[in-house]
């Protein structure tokens, strides 16, 4: 009984850990299938490759600020990469 426990225990640690690290993935997935090749893996809406803050997903570049304004102007509780056909590089 007690190695179940610790068994449960331990897979929920794993997927609670390694969740944050993939969890935005498929936003490359869809900009890349929508046809925004310059959309390579999360440094191109991040400075960082991998965001420190995952569940933040902060500091942006020019690329995820423009997606956040997008989000906050359409009221949206997620990020739509269809937006990016709006994006100006600057």
């Amino acid at each position: 009984m007690r190695r179940t426990h610790l068994s449960l225990l331990a897979a929920a640690a794993i997927l609670v850990v390694g969740s944050p690290a993939n969890a935005k993935m498929p936003f490359v997935k869809k900009a890349k299938d929508a046809g925004f090749a310059y959309i390579q893996n999360c440094a191109s809406c991040h400075v960082d490759k991998m965001p420190k803050a995952a569940s933040k997903g902060e500091p942006f570049n020019e690329v995820g600020k423009f997606l956040m304004v997008q989000k906050a102007k359409n009221k949206a509780t997620e990020v739509d990469v269809a937006w990016l056909k709006d994006y100006k590089a600057k």
